[in-house]
């Protein structure tokens, strides 16, 4: 670059300005923009079996499945979770629980809905160990919060595939209940 004077320097071709990191950063957004909200979508209650415990592993904690043996949805989406589903879960050294669950959900006006739900679970070390053994635990006192992804060939549900969602979750002793909304 050449013709560089104070914070501005010029490309080197000359006729493109460019402004230096620092004024960058100083400058106001001059765009407003949007503040997300949360538009609730649909409740998934599903039905799940005792873990499949693989014990400790190198890939970072306690590997747990979890199987999924069905289960409904209710809101704008309706219909049911098919069974042969699992959730795959690490329980990290500092007890937080990975998970990844997939599962098909197949609408009551018949599309099929493949969905990935990525996220965590995480709590007081007492209240998470009371979770294990199958005790009730007051949601409100987890952390459990999800990201999922949907695929489906159906056009009826393709705007499942354009937007994001956030889901908040509550585990008990035979099952788990998913709340999605729409990040807007």
């Amino acid at each position: 670059m050449h013709g560089t004077s104070g914070s501005q320097s010029l490309a080197s071709n000359g006729d493109a300005a460019l402004l230096a990191q620092d004024e960058i950063d100083a400058m106001p957004l001059t765009m407003p923009v949007a503040t997300p909200k949360l538009v609730h979508v649909a409740d998934l209650r599903a039905n799940v079996l005792a873990p499949i415990d693989l014990g400790v592993t190198p890939a970072g904690g306690r590997r747990r499945v979890i199987p999924i043996t069905g289960g409904s949805i209710e809101g704008r989406i309706n219909g049911r979770v098919l069974p042969g589903a699992n959730d795959y879960q690490i329980i990290r050294p500092d007890n937080v629980l990975e998970l990844q669950a997939r599962y098909i959900i197949e609408t009551s006006d018949g599309a099929m809905i493949y969905v990935e739900n990525t996220g965590m679970r995480d709590g007081p070390a007492d209240l998470l160990a009371k979770q294990a053994a199958g005790e009730m635990v007051d949601p409100n006192l987890i952390y459990f919060r999800t990201v999922p992804r949907f695929e489906t060939a159906d056009p009826r549900y393709h705007w499942l595939m354009r937007k994001l969602f956030v889901c908040a979750g509550a585990r008990a002793p035979a099952g788990v209940e998913i709340r999605f909304f729409e990040v807007t």
